[in-house]
């Protein structure tokens, strides 16, 4: 029994980073960057985890992931992370109440669920270039077969 549980707990550790590996591409990451996969400075764990290794507990963004994953249920409509991490970013929250909202963090490539991690330039002036290049719509998620995709 406990060689089962633990070969069961190995295999959900194991398949945590797919997460992250959806997550990359889609928040443009990943640009110039040929191994991306490997390169964990590219999104860590503490993206939405508070420790660096993942695992609970989730730092503000993370919850703030889990609640529109709450939501969207309740609403009726069951979604998969990347649908639920654009809903989020379309919503305008700052999960770490840092006064840049999560999606302009994303954008800028600080933690959005770290209030230590926020962009050196003014909330107005970076909202004029993140809507220059397409708003939270930059983020939606890839079409069904697209590169990155973690619908398959």
């Amino acid at each position: 029994m406990t060689l089962a549980l633990a070969a069961l707990l190995g295999g959900a550790a194991l398949a945590l980073p797919k997460y992250r590996l959806q997550a990359a591409p889609q928040l443009h990451l990943t640009a110039g960057n040929d191994l991306w996969q490997l390169d964990r400075r590219v999104i860590s764990c503490t993206y939405c985890h508070v420790r660096e290794s993942g695992g609970a507990p989730w730092n503000p963004f993370g919850q703030a992931i889990q609640a529109t994953f709450r939501s969207e249920a309740e609403a009726g409509r069951a979604v998969k992370f990347p649908q639920a991490l654009s809903v989020l970013l379309e919503s305008g929250g700052d999960a770490d109440s840092d006064g840049y909202p999560d999606a302009l963090e994303v954008f800028a490539r600080t933690l959005p669920g770290d209030p230590d991690s926020r962009p050196e330039r003014p909330v107005a002036d970076l909202q004029v270039e993140f809507d220059a290049a397409g708003g939270a719509a930059q983020f939606a998620p890839p079409a069904p077969g697209g590169k990155g995709d973690g619908n398959k």
